[in-house]
């Protein structure tokens, strides 16, 4: 067989975070190989060592070719992804609050969710608070200003980003997406709101990118590192 990829196994030790797999354009066999190789090397140093990997983008037919070479491994259908080990690791660091403008967004919020528990973090998910009422996401104050890191996840206009990010004193992670109507434009439009954000203090990233917005958050979020002493 032909190489097919040339995994980074060695990211979790050096970096804290393990490499994540995106399926989306790679064919099924190519998904259980890749797995296949996963689960062959965590037989030889331990799956410890490995860390978390995340299958991204995964449908039903690439995620059951995960499965099937990963036992243990937890299948999330809404945010196309694959987690193996499937057990969520005990949070550690700050928490990171994931704010959902719409039901339309869940599947991207979701997936922003899922990457940060699974790199450890604490995460308090808030669904349908979008700017057409602005109650909804002003109830919900308290606990923003308490998180570590925002992720803002929002399709139509992108709006949600700058409200938040002008309530809190935490890093707002915008994430657009390509929910609305045809002006939306498969959602630049978002993506141009919240890169033109007038409050300070907000990334973005990419169009539907909710593994990257997740994995940001946890890194923002992330416990101090200890100094190594002269002793």
């Amino acid at each position: 067989m032909q190489p097919i990829a040339d995994l980074d196994f060695g990211r979790y030790q050096r970096r804290g975070y393990a490499e994540a797999v995106f399926t989306e354009g790679k064919t099924v066999d190519q998904c259980a190989e890749i797995a296949r190789l996963w689960r062959l090397k965590s037989e030889g140093v331990g799956v410890a060592e490995l860390g978390h990997v995340l299958f991204t983008r995964a449908d039903r037919a690439r995620a059951e070719a995960v499965l099937s070479q990963l036992p243990g491994a937890q299948y999330y259908p809404e945010a196309q992804l694959v987690a193996w080990p499937g057990a969520v690791p005990e949070p550690v660091g700050g928490r990171v609050v994931v704010a959902c403008a719409g039901t339309s967004d869940l599947p991207v919020a979701r997936e922003a969710a899922l990457t940060a528990r699974y790199l450890g973090r604490d995460v308090i998910e808030l669904v349908d608070v979008g700017v057409a009422n602005l109650d909804r996401i002003l109830k919900h104050r308290r606990l923003l200003e308490e998180a570590a890191a925002v992720v803002v996840v929002a399709g139509m206009e992108g709006a949600l980003a700058s409200v938040v990010a002008g309530l809190v004193r935490a890093p707002v992670i915008g994430v657009p997406t390509s929910v609305g109507y045809g002006a939306s434009f498969g959602g630049v439009a978002a993506l141009l709101s919240m890169l033109n954000a007038c409050a300070p203090g907000v990334s973005v990233v990419n169009i539907d990118n909710g593994y990257g917005a997740g994995h940001l958050a946890a890194q923002i979020s992330a416990p101090a590192r200890k100094e190594p002493t002269n002793d």
